[in-house]
Formats: structure tokens, sequence, C-alpha cells
């Protein structure tokens, strides 16, 4: 499965009383794809799966698979705390015709390295599809450790990891240890062009669902021997990336959505809107953003 350099961590669109909305979702697939996105996650972090139901996420992937029809992968993120339910999960959105899974670490249970390792090939053994595993010890509470991730890549269809570790030493562990086939993406925007210098394969964004075809460019660039303009580029998006995660996730790309006219409606608690001041200061990034080019093809 090619997922690209830039995979976008989707929001889930949201209607006035706070259901999914299919509509807005078809709207923002097509906007991701003509931003740079070449494959979506749904029903991860990011589409706030914490507070959706079992039955939301299920139509949630079966939707978000008609919405690309087939224009680029999509990805449904199952994982969850429990082992059978994420499986359980996991077999129904392969049913519904997603073209991969992706499985973050059980939060809060804190599991041993090999908890974690029998909790990921539990679940991938039951699966025909592509798995991608998550790091995000952030938010989990566990760090699965480079020598995990290695040996994980050897169950056959364990094909990649986002890593949301934040460390970039890890990151090239995993890199300089996994097969030539397996895909290490980096979870966090900020670090993306520096991910790719050591050799990840891309990036799972949240800022993407703005800034994915400068993200593109600056990745095409790094890769063409362009690296001073890379890094440049970096620089100048950095402070946009910043302005994503100044409260929590979803709320701060929602709010730039919805500024640029694209409505995937509001959070569900215990997310909240923005403050006003959160709202001026991503006002403030996406008028810079405004400013940065496409750059010239050589």
């Amino acid at each position: 499965m090619n997922l690209g350099n830039v995979v976008t961590a989707m929001v889930t669109p949201f209607n006035k009383e706070g259901r999914v909305d299919n509509a807005k979702l078809k709207e923002l697939m097509d906007v991701l794809i003509s931003r740079g996105t070449e494959a979506v996650v749904v029903g991860g972090t990011t589409g706030e799966s914490a507070t959706l139901s079992m039955e939301e996420k299920a139509a949630l992937y079966k939707a978000s698979v008609e919405a690309s029809g087939g224009r680029i992968p999509v990805i449904a993120g199952t994982g969850m705390n429990d082992t059978h339910a994420t499986a359980e999960l996991s077999l129904q959105a392969q049913r519904d015709g997603v073209d991969g899974i992706m499985l973050v670490a059980p939060y809060y249970n804190k599991p041993s390295q090999q908890g974690l390792y029998e909790h990921f090939k539990t679940i991938a053994d039951q699966l025909t599809l592509p798995v991608m595993l998550y790091n995000v010890p952030g938010r989990t509470m566990v760090n699965m450790l480079p020598e995990t991730t290695i040996a994980l890549s050897e169950v056959p269809n364990i094909t990649a990891v986002k890593e949301a570790s934040g460390n970039l030493d890890q990151i090239t562990a995993v890199i300089a240890n996994t097969p030539p086939e397996f895909k290490v993406y980096s979870g966090d925007d900020s670090l993306t062009l520096p991910a790719v210098a050591v050799g990840a394969d891309g990036i799972v964004s949240v800022s993407s669902h703005v800034i994915g075809s400068e993200m593109q460019d600056m990745i095409q660039l790094y890769r063409s021997g362009r690296v001073e303009e890379a890094a440049k580029l970096h620089q100048r998006l950095v402070p946009f990336m910043q302005a994503m995660f100044i409260a929590p996730s979803p709320s701060p790309v929602k709010t730039a959505l919805h500024i640029q006219g694209i409505d995937t409606g509001g959070v569900r608690l215990p997310l909240i809107p923005l403050s006003q001041t959160e709202r001026e200061i991503v006002e403030h990034a996406l008028n810079e953003a405004a400013g940065i080019s496409r750059f010239p093809s050589s």
C-alpha cells in the first residue's frame, strides 16, 4: 500500500447537533486531496475517536471509503485499549472496504513492551489488510521502544509505523533496523523535515488540512537535493504547525478550516472551542501561511 509523503489525520466533521456529517466529510475529502493529501487516517486522535461510539466509527469508515471513491487510500484508526474490541472493530473496518488499519498503542493500561507486542500481533494476525502502528506516548503514557517496533515489523502485514514520540534518535533506530519496505512516518508535524532527513517516508499530519501542498513541496525540495530551500520552507511552516497545537487538537485545525470557509463543525466535550485569544493566534498563523508561495518547478 503506497501512502505517499503526506497522510492527513482527518478531522471528523459534525453537524450542528454534533452528529457525524457525511456531506461535510465528502467536501473535506475533496479539499484534502486538492491540498496534496495522498492518504487519510479516519477515526484517529484528530478524528476525536475517543468520543465516537463503535457504531459511529464503523459508519465513518464506510462513509470515508465512499467519499474517497478510490482516489486515495483510507486508513481506519481502530486502536483502543481493549485487544478483543480493537480486533472486532478492525475486522468491521476491513469488511467496510478500508485500505489499511492504524492501531494506537493501548492507552491507560500502560502495558509492558511484551504486552504491546502481543496486542499488535494478535490483532494483525486476524487481518488481511496492512497495519500501521501508532506510537504516541504523550497520549497513551507508554512508549513503544524501537526494539518492539523492530520485532513487530517482522509480522507480515504490519507494514508501517506512525512515530509520534518526538524522539529523532528513536525514529532513526526504527528506520535503521527495519526492512526497507517497512514505512516509517513522523507523527509530529514540526519534525517532518528532520524525520525525512534521517530516512522517514513522510508525515501523518494535522497541519496538512491547510498546508498539505506546502508540506509536499518541502519534502520534494529535500529529496531533489534542494536542501537549503527545503530548510527555509520548513522554517516558514513551523509557526503554523505550532499554532495547530495551541489547544487540544482538533480545535485549532477545525477553527482554521472554518475561517477558510470549510465547515467541519465543532468539537465534542470534553474538548471545547478556542478562546478569542487562541482564535486570533490561528487567524494570524493562517495569514502568515497564506504568504508562503509554491516553489517554482525546476
